[in-house]
């Protein structure tokens, strides 16, 4: 039986339907985003859950608004934006303010730009605050941020805004919802297009998912589907054909939802030239088969913990980066436990989320905002109604005076630590350092080729400088001088900025590209440059999988760009604080054993239980770490390079 109940936004339309399949589709959606964030590495494109909620609000609110305007010749436009914020604004201001606070007290280091962040997103302009501000989404690790998954609702708070405006313009002007709908069916186009232009590679990644523009193909869909596909206007008592049609759409619809869950990675190029528009086109498919009453998909999509979840979906989205990123903060062997970290971390968000909704959304929701200012009245007298109970209010203002404290004392640029400023140096050296080596290096591949004058070379004695050096680093007298005369290229993260001065010491040859939150899916563009000029050395040093997971497939993509004729030597991770260390490790060791040219450095094991080597984020190396990790390459790459007797 179709299950379906009053929808209760204030005042009641007479044929409103609560079609309980959405919580389902609401609860695939943020289960998609949160595993995302929790597992990226297992969930690729769960992030694609956001594009299936914002064609569910996309066409619920058109077709209440469509409802509204045929029962009541009108659309009480303060009524919709009332019931809108009344739903919406007291989670996000309780986010924002406990957030806040939390920043303020424990986490300073993410003060910067706070009162900005609060601000714009308490006027749903967050996400194009972000374009110019913001990092990537997809950066899981260079100073992430509590605040960035909030773009959506920002668009969303655009949509609810501007969406009534023009559909009632369009209805009276227009009035014929066949070419409203050839309309919006333009403008989703026009977007998905803008989507696929606009993206020119990682660098304008930021403009394209957090744009407006760019996004609002998912919206214009849902808002497409309410005018050609009303809930109210569809018919229960259709033919089994019928019925069996808009199951085998919805079941499809889902298995499409699935593979691209598990397969489309927000770093792929097809992602933003096409993926993520037939993404959107196929929720829609799935929100069309669930609100037919005839369909059976509203019925399987029910259930009591579809319906938990999606009627909490939004404190759900809400709460999960401050929970993930304080908890990740403070616990700092979360690779050793990935998944056990990933179900407390669960926990934790379904908790609040469940407070939350009992005792902020729900409540405020149906709170009488007219008798707002008598009940500050009333609470202020001195024998007010309220007695011991305004007590209550006293750890609620304390929040909000700590939270405005810290957006007041917020820095608008974030303040260098000796490990920033570390690599600021190292890079300006490194890039000195580049133009000398790209000149030499054709000498010294010859050199390398040359077995004899390799042999040669062992027997000559090391100079004063030289020899420092080797010890310095540890090194014997043929492992220095088979490193610092192979041409080396060296392609990194930040890992390797800071380390870039000590490697470019001992690998005299060494050209070194190294980028702060550097990913696996940016490499192929610094190797393919570097391949046309003909400046790829012999020899690649790879130092990534800090920021984020890698795959097989992307790792056999950088294989494949620096081609054969080529060794591979891929430093793996020391990243305890992120629960991808050991599938990047694993992915890494299983590429050894495939390709012939690719040689895993374990700089991991090599460094394991060796904190007093790391600065206080227990991931980059310190001056005294930096050594031992010149040692381990210089050591690992010499023992593959060195000359047979």
């Amino acid at each position: 039986m179709q299950q379906v109940r009053s929808q209760q936004t204030g005042k009641r339309l007479k044929k409103s339907r609560y079609i309980t399949g959405f919580d389902g589709i609401r609860a695939l959606a943020v289960v998609g985003v949160i595993v995302y964030h929790l597992l990226p590495y297992n969930l690729q494109g769960g992030y694609l859950g956001v594009p299936t909620f914002f064609v569910v609000s996309g066409y619920l609110i058109t077709d209440l608004l469509l409802q509204e305007w045929e029962q009541n010749g009108k659309i009480d436009f303060w009524g919709f934006y009332s019931r809108r914020l009344k739903r919406l604004y007291p989670a996000l201001v309780f986010m924002l303010v406990g957030t806040g606070t939390y920043i303020t007290l424990f986490e300073r280091s993410l003060l910067t730009n706070l009162r900005s962040i609060i601000t714009t997103n308490m006027l749903y302009l967050y996400n194009w605050w972000e374009v110019g501000h913001g990092q990537s989404y997809f950066d899981r690790f260079n100073g992430e941020s509590p605040f960035t998954h909030l773009w959506s609702l920002s668009i969303e708070g655009q949509y609810y805004l501007i969406w009534p405006l023009i559909l009632i313009a369009m209805i009276l002007i227009i009035r014929r919802k066949k070419v409203i709908a050839y309309i919006l069916l333009a403008l989703a186009a026009i977007s998905g297009l803008l989507m696929g232009v606009l993206y020119t590679g990682p660098d304008a990644l930021n403009r394209v998912y957090y744009g407006t523009d760019t996004r609002m193909f998912s919206i214009v869909f849902g808002a497409l589907l309410a005018i050609i596909w009303p809930s109210t206007h569809l018919r229960k008592n259709i033919s089994g054909g019928s019925r069996w049609t808009l199951n085998v759409i919805g079941i499809l619809s889902i298995g499409v939802m699935a593979v691209m869950f598990f397969k489309l990675a927000g770093q792929n190029t097809f992602t933003y030239r096409g993926g993520m528009f037939i993404m959107a086109v196929v929720s829609t498919t799935l929100v069309a088969a669930c609100a037919h009453p005839g369909a059976d998909i509203n019925r399987w999509l029910t259930n009591p913990v579809f319906a938990w979840i999606g009627t909490r979906s939004y404190g759900i989205y809400l709460y999960q980066f401050p929970v993930m990123i304080f908890y990740e903060m403070k616990i700092q062997d979360i690779a050793d436990h990935p998944i056990l970290n990933a179900l407390i971390e669960v926990v934790l968000i379904m908790v609040i989320s469940e407070l939350s909704y009992r005792y902020i959304e729900k409540p405020l929701r149906h709170y009488h905002y007219k008798q707002l200012g008598r009940s500050i009245t009333e609470f202020v007298k001195p024998n007010s109604q309220f007695g011991l109970k305004r007590l209550w209010m006293l750890p609620a203002l304390g929040l909000i005076g700590i939270c405005l404290y810290g957006s007041a004392i917020a820095p608008t640029k974030a303040q260098k630590n000796i490990l920033q400023e570390n690599i600021l140096k190292n890079q300006s050296k490194a890039n000195a350092h580049n133009k000398v080596a790209l000149a030499k290096q054709k000498k010294a591949k010859k050199l390398a080729e040359n077995k004899r004058k390799m042999h040669a070379l062992m027997t000559k004695k090391l100079t004063r400088k030289q020899y420092l050096i080797a010890k310095k680093y540890r090194l014997s007298k043929a492992q220095y001088l088979v490193a610092s005369h192979q041409p080396l290229t060296a392609v990194g993260d930040s890992i390797m900025a800071d380390n870039s001065h000590d490697l470019q010491t001992v690998f005299k040859q060494a050209y070194v590209s190294a980028k702060v939150g550097r990913q696996i899916w940016q490499a192929g563009d610094v190797l393919t440059a570097l391949k046309k000029r003909g400046e790829l050395a012999p020899n690649v040093l790879i130092n990534l999988g800090t920021n984020s997971p890698m795959t097989s497939a992307q790792i056999a993509k950088v294989v494949k760009t620096i081609g054969k004729g080529h060794r591979i030597f891929w430093v793996n991770t020391h990243v305890p604080t992120r629960n991808w260390e050991t599938e990047v490790n694993a992915t890494l060791g299983m590429a050894a054993k495939k390709y012939k040219n690719f040689y895993v450095i374990d700089w991991h094991s090599y460094s394991v239980n060796r904190s007093d080597w790391f600065w206080q984020d227990n991931v980059h190396p310190n001056p005294q770490g930096n050594i031992h990790y010149t040692h381990l390459v210089a050591k690992e790459i010499a023992h593959q390079l060195m000359p047979a007797s």
